[in-house]
């Protein structure tokens, strides 16, 4: 299977580089700074059980458009594992490499990407997506693996329940040979509802105190933030179709209510850091659904709002 992959950092480059190190045939389409630092080092993934390099195969695209003649042909699978913030000029990079039998797998949490390529490629093209892993990009650029963690959920958008097409079952082979965790949902997009569920939890609960999961549940008051949070983005949700199961729930709590925990996502560490965050589309894309829906979110549109602050502080930086 030809496998273009959009993106190579913590998420796409870790999924890409266990395709690559199947055998597959991977070609990564990176900025020029990224593809400099994989041609001098290779795409290197570290961790406690140890660490394995592959020699990724590189096209790459400036601020304008790609290199010309590199991506002449179409691919069988497009991975776009890009931040929100980068999509729009993602999907005009990787347009020449989605020809009528491409299958489009994004990785970005949230749902108006989906709308986004939709637009762009067909809906026929493109299928939804739900990744979970436990990686980081470290300051060398090597891909830091956290946990073993390699799952990739993925389906046709208008799938019947229980029904699993030709194509789909081809890359679900592809991946699980890599090592991936492959599951078909019965419906995608409601699956993807549920991660969305999950990391507005997680990254309003961590950006509104500014802290770790364990020091706002240890805090006085604090146990009582995740649930509150919880129960608002689940609500949404459910008013859009999609409820969540009293497991998910259960385990969405065990993360954002943990006494001591160290976790943080990736989301606050941007905003630790200063760096621009993906507030429009997880959660100013959310409240507007709640709006729209007529559910009450007073908790996310105060985490909205303050990310909406950083981010206009960011810009002006």
């Amino acid at each position: 299977m030809k496998i273009l992959v959009v993106g190579a950092g913590a998420t796409g480059g870790y999924f890409g580089a266990l395709l690559a190190r199947s055998g597959e045939d991977v070609t990564f389409l990176v900025r020029p700074a990224r593809a400099a630092a994989l041609r001098e080092r290779g795409l290197r993934v570290v961790g406690r059980d140890g660490e394995w390099t592959v020699e990724p195969r590189l096209v790459t695209a400036d601020e304008l458009l790609v290199t010309a003649d590199e991506l002449r042909e179409p691919y069988d699978l497009v991975l776009l594992s890009v931040k929100s913030t980068g999509l729009d000029r993602a999907i005009e990079d990787v347009a020449p490499a989605v020809g009528p039998d491409t299958a489009v797998i994004p990785l970005l949490n949230g749902l108006a990407h989906i709308d986004a390529l939709n637009a762009r490629f067909g809906a026929s093209a493109v299928l939804g997506g739900v990744a979970k892993v436990v990686t980081t990009l470290d300051d060398s650029g090597d891909i830091r693996r956290l946990a073993p963690l390699a799952h990739l959920a993925f389906g046709e958008q208008d799938a019947a329940a229980g029904t699993v097409s030709a194509r789909v079952e081809r890359i679900r082979k592809v991946l699980e040979g890599a090592g991936i965790d492959a599951p078909v949902p019965a419906d995608v997009l409601t699956a993807m509802w549920h991660k969305w569920v999950f990391i507005t939890t997680f990254g309003a609960v961590t950006s509104l105190m500014r802290g770790t999961v364990g020091e706002v549940y240890d805090a006085e008051g604090g146990p009582a933030l995740g649930p509150a949070v919880l129960d608002e983005a689940a609500a949404v949700a459910a008013a859009a179709g999609h409820p969540v199961p009293e497991e998910e729930r259960a385990a969405t709590l065990a993360v954002v209510s943990a006494p001591g925990s160290p976790m943080v996502p990736s989301l606050y560490r941007d905003l630790a850091a200063g760096r621009p965050t993906e507030v429009e589309h997880l959660f100013g894309d959310l409240t507007a659904r709640a709006r729209a829906l007529g559910v009450a979110t007073p908790l996310l549109d105060l985490a909205t709002l303050h990310l909406r602050v950083h981010q206009r502080r960011t810009a002006g930086a």
